[in-house]
């Protein structure tokens, strides 16, 4: 694909010569490979999530805790064969699962790589749900569990924060197609998820309707057994810093409501969080750890 069509942005970019809204070149880009032991319970598990953090991003959101990598670019480049390196290192190092994160600008590049090399542990695509259907498609059969966010479910908040004001509709797409293709979660015995779909949604300050309307949307639509992060972990990043009232995190009394909602809603795998995690803690220091040797 000459002119890049990857994702909804839809910039008509030559990759080759310049980039897109999304600022990745034809590429790959990568700052930071670890096992990451702040995920979900049980994609971390007791080893942890073999991640792999790609450079850039297709969503411009103002309070990215990644905003080094999302916005600035930070990271190496690398080739399709150190990819691969990458994957085999995290396995052997004893990786629950590989953990593709932020890896839509790179959908191709990844699918290439996974058809050269299916690691034997499950595959998690880390997305902010920004996708397109026909691009999804192109994982079907080498993506095993999808870790999606699910930001917005009005337009005007999704363009204030991320430059997106279609989000809502195509995330809600994105994740349709990506239950299509994993219909069950399945979940080892030690309660590791082996395939499956998690839906996370960052709670934002004083959006307690947008929360109300995602989750609503999740269980009508997407079924009451999904399995939803819901995070209270906002924490000012970014120019969000200088963007009332995104300049604080969110309320105990907010998130208590917020919880009392999906309990309402009849939600049956709602993770929560404690109101300790609004904190710089848990981001991983970008530091350019590529787990190969230069």
């Amino acid at each position: 694909m000459k002119y890049c069509s990857i994702c909804p942005r839809n910039c008509n970019i030559d990759r080759t010569t310049g980039a897109g809204v999304c600022g990745a070149s034809e590429t790959l880009r990568v700052a930071k490979v670890m096992l990451h032991h702040f995920e979900e319970p049980f994609i971390s598990g007791t080893r942890g999530s073999g991640a792999i953090f790609f450079s850039h991003c297709n969503l411009k959101c103002v309070f990215c805790q990644n905003h080094t990598i999302s916005h600035g670019g930070f990271g190496k480049e690398i080739t399709q064969e150190q990819l691969i390196h990458m994957i085999q290192t995290l396995e052997e190092k004893g990786a629950h699962n590989l953990n593709l994160v932020s890896p839509t600008q790179y959908t191709l590049q990844i699918v290439k790589a996974l058809r050269a090399y299916k690691p034997k542990i499950p595959v998690v695509w880390n997305s902010n749900g920004y996708e397109t259907v026909h691009s999804l498609r192109l994982l079907e059969g080498l993506v095993d569990i999808y870790l999606v966010d699910d930001k917005y479910a009005e337009p005007d908040l999704a363009q204030t924060l991320s430059l997106a004001q279609d989000y809502p509709q195509v995330a809600q797409s994105a994740i349709l197609e990506m239950r299509r293709q994993q219909p069950q979660d399945v979940f080892d015995t030690n309660g590791m998820m082996l395939k499956g779909v998690v839906v996370r949604h960052l709670q934002l300050p004083k959006q307690l309707q947008n929360t109300y309307k995602v989750l609503t949307w999740l269980s009508e639509c997407v079924g009451k057994h999904t399995y939803i992060s819901l995070m209270s972990q906002y924490t000012p990043f970014y120019k969000a810093k200088a963007m009332p009232p995104f300049d604080k995190p969110i309320t105990p009394l907010e998130y208590k409501l917020a919880c009392k909602k999906a309990m309402d809603l009849g939600l049956e795998n709602v993770l929560v969080q404690d109101a300790e995690s609004a904190t710089t803690e848990y981001t991983p220091n970008f530091d350019g750890d590529l787990m190969i040797n230069e």
